[in-house]
């Protein structure tokens, strides 16, 4: 199996998964009405959203070069990773907008105890398939795949800090806290969107990777033939997990 199978199969898995977890987040929710909670389930409408937009750019990007694409589709994985970015970003937006409008109109909070485990449960997974994404990712230079799992642990992240948030409002019952969590963490869902915009924009653009540079120089010295004069001029343009490289190359 190539590495485009690879990843395109991790991620037809990681957006099932996302679709599960979103369906246990909704039901924390609709069993507590918390708007912290519903901080988390929005994000996971991102996370199965991205998904299956990632899982059409691999199918798009493992497809061979044409007349039409004489390097491939691989560019695809960049405007994907945009689109992820910008949906994280909206949902941010719209949980400030929710948890502003709940400081000045509150309600009431059940269940606290059943939300919090199955948020918890949520948690495990999502870290657990963002580090395998961003492992297989890494290693076969798929953007999506590596977008998709620093998102998740991501979530994580912010998963667990609800899940304390939510401990200390049922153990103090400031109802109030609720809100206040979810403003907070609403900033850091859209500081992950920016991350993930800023990383797909410079791949569109082309932007210079100094640290795949410096790899390069490392690889071409250890790989030097005895007849190479100089080497100057080296380009390198990404194209989702394949690399396009441009050099001229002295010799006698």
């Amino acid at each position: 199996m190539d590495t485009h199978q690879q990843n395109f199969k991790l991620q037809r898995y990681i957006a099932f998964i996302g679709l599960l977890l979103l369906v246990i987040k909704l039901l924390a929710w609709y069993l507590t009405s918390s708007i912290t909670i519903l901080t988390d389930a929005s994000e996971s409408v991102i996370n199965v959203v991205a998904g299956f937009i990632g899982l059409y750019s691999l199918y798009l990007s493992a497809r061979p070069k044409d007349s039409n694409h004489p390097y491939g589709h691989g560019k695809i994985e960049f405007v994907s990773a945009a689109i992820e970015g910008t949906l994280i970003a909206i949902a941010g937006i719209a949980i400030i907008y929710e948890a502003i409008n709940n400081l000045t109109h509150p309600h009431t909070i059940a269940k606290l105890d059943y939300g919090i485990t199955l948020v918890a449960i949520t948690a495990v997974i999502n870290y657990v398939v963002g580090f395998i994404a961003v492992k297989q990712g890494e290693k076969n230079g798929s953007i999506v795949l590596v977008g998709t799992g620093k998102h998740l642990q991501s979530d994580t992240y912010s998963t667990i800090g609800i899940v304390i948030g939510l401990v200390f409002i049922e153990i103090t019952q400031l109802l109030w806290l609720d809100s206040v969590i979810a403003l907070g963490f609403a900033g850091m869902i859209i500081f992950t969107g920016y991350r993930i915009i800023r990383k797909s924009l410079a791949g569109i653009m082309d932007e210079a990777d100094n640290d795949l540079l410096g790899k390069m120089v490392v690889l071409l010295n250890l790989s030097r033939a005895t007849n190479w004069v100089d080497l100057h001029n080296l380009r390198i343009i990404k194209y989702g997990g394949a690399l396009h490289l441009d050099c001229h190359l002295t010799v006698p």
